[in-house]
Parts: structure tokens; C-alpha cells; sequence
């Protein structure tokens, strides 16, 4: 990665004699107000977050969806807005939204080397602000990148009792799964749950005769040895991978297993059959769903 490949300050970097103002001008994008990166990097979450703290300075603490890029939580829109708090001014620049709350001293951190949000904090904003499905894909993703726990980011709205989208945090918060390792895992299981089956687990290890984990498993219910499995594009195009998942599939198969195999088109067009068909493997199972 060049010096320039992640933002700066202009001032600073023509200060310190490592570029000239018209290097500046010429091989770099500014951002914000005297925030620059090189030309033909492309922004993601966690740069955009890096520039919105770099413009807000010591007034600036990175909130929302940057700090959950900064923790670590992937899945995050590359296109987004920056989100910060700040401290003093409430004014705003381009590409970067501004939230005017108040932190108390426990809910500020540093990741990253950067000054942001506890996990907790992030989750309790995220889960309070964003449409319904949406918080639990990011809470998921939160959780599954810091290890924090639902509860913990409970206990922390009990310190704001009466703030604005509570309600649908705590119902947020009952849905949360910090087992799933993608956006799809977790609009799957909430469609299980929709449909009225019991909760699934996640990341369920599968063992073999000698007590060996031989396989792990998005999700699913171990009583009745029944797995649901989110498959990605390249489980139906790379031939390798197809392979090992025919061989994998025989292997649970032998083991007693029911696979209920998901893929993205089905996620997308045809969501109401994904409970259906967990449902049969379910009853085929002796389960009484």
C-alpha cells in the first residue's frame, strides 16, 4: 500500500515536504475540507470512516455503521455515509452524517486507532435506527466481529430508557445471532422464524461416530438433525466447490442428517418456500412443527 493509498491531511503532508501543492492537486482526490487520498482508490467503510474523523478532528467520534467498520463488522454498504458524533459543532460536510447525541464517557473507545463508539453503543444505535431486518444483519455482524453479547447492548439501553426506536431494539435484540457470517445467513433464519419454526442455531458442529467434528453447519436444530445451509453463488459455479459439497452432503446424509440446502435465488424470489422446505425435513425429522 503507497503512503497516500489511505486519507490525509493535505496541510500536513505539503507541511512535512512530502508532497507539493500541485501533487496534491493533481495525483490526489480530496474528500472533505483538506482531507485527501490518492487518485484511484476506491472508498470503502472503513476509509470513509478514517476521513470523517480526520476532518472532524478531536470534535469527531465515529458512530453507526463507521464504527461498526471499525470494530471489525463486514457487510457494510461501500457507499454509505460516514457517521460521527460530535462533541462540539453540530456542523455537517458532504458525505458525512452527523448524529448530535451525547456519550456517556463508558461508551467511547478506541479501535482501530480511532476514536468511536463502544461495540455496545454501536449495536444500541444501529439497532434503534436502522429498518428491522436491516438492524438484525448488522447486529449480527457486530456481534459476530467484537463477540459481543445481545445482553450486553440490553444492559446499556437500560441507561436510556424512553429514547427514540427502544422498542424496536429490544425486539431487535431477540433476534440477534452473532453465529451468522453473512447478511443471507441471517435473512434466512429470520424467514425460519417467520415461518413459525423454532429458533435455529447457528454454527452447529457435526460429529462423527467417534465424537470427531467432521463438518460445521450454518444452522439448524440438533434434536431432529435437521441443517439449513446458505449457498453462495460459488457453490453452484466453481466445480471444485460443487464437488466437496456433493461429498459433503453424503457425508451428513450418512450421518442422519437432513440438508436443506438455500441458494440466492430462492432467497430473493421465492422467500416463502424456505420455511416450507425446513418445515417437511422438520416433520420427516418426528419434529411437531
Amino acid at each position: 500500500m503507497g503512503e497516500f493509498d489511505e486519507p490525509f491531511l493535505g496541510s500536513a503532508a505539503v507541511t512535512a515536504g512530502a508532497l507539493t501543492d500541485r501533487q496534491l492537486r493533481l495525483d490526489h482526490h480530496q474528500i472533505h475540507r483538506d482531507v485527501y487520498i490518492a487518485k484511484g482508490i476506491g472508498l470503502d467503510a472503513i476509509l470513509r470512516a478514517r476521513a470523517a474523523a480526520l476532518w472532524a478532528g478531536e470534535d469527531g467520534i465515529l458512530a453507526g455503521m463507521s464504527a461498526a467498520a471499525v470494530h471489525g463488522a463486514k457487510w457494510i454498504d461501500p457507499g454509505a455515509r460516514a457517521e460521527l458524533f460530535r462533541t462540539g459543532s453540530r456542523r455537517g460536510t458532504r458525505g458525512v452524517l452527523i448524529h448530535g447525541d451525547a456519550l456517556a464517557p463508558d461508551e467511547i473507545c478506541v479501535a482501530g486507532g480511532w476514536i468511536a463508539s463502544t461495540p455496545a453503543r454501536t449495536g444500541y444505535d444501529l439497532g434503534r435506527r436502522l429498518p428491522f431486518d436491516r438492524a438484525v444483519e448488522a447486529l449480527d455482524a457486530l456481534c459476530h466481529a467484537t463477540d459481543t453479547k445481545p445482553g450486553e447492548i440490553g444492559a446499556l439501553a437500560e441507561n436510556h430508557r424512553g429514547a427514540r426506536g427502544i422498542v424496536q431494539l429490544r425486539q431487535v435484540l431477540e433476534l440477534v445471532d452473532g453465529g451468522a457470517e453473512s447478511p443471507q445467513e441471517t435473512r434466512t433464519r429470520l424467514l425460519l422464524i417467520d415461518g413459525g419454526l423454532p429458533r435455529p442455531a447457528t454454527q452447529i458442529l457435526v460429529r462423527d461416530s467417534r465424537g470427531r467434528v467432521v463438518a460445521r453447519s450454518d444452522m439448524g436444530w440438533e434434536r431432529w438433525k435437521v441443517l439449513v445451509e446458505y449457498d453462495g453463488d460459488q457453490h453452484w459455479t466453481d466445480e471444485s466447490q460443487r464437488a466437496w459439497d456433493l461429498e459433503r452432503l453424503e457425508l451428513l446424509t450418512t450421518l442422519g442428517w437432513r440438508v436443506v440446502r438455500v441458494g440466492s435465488a430462492q432467497l430473493r424470489l421465492r422467500p416463502h418456500t424456505v420455511a416450507a422446505r425446513a418445515r417437511a425435513a422438520l416433520r420427516a425429522a418426528g419434529a411437531p412443527v
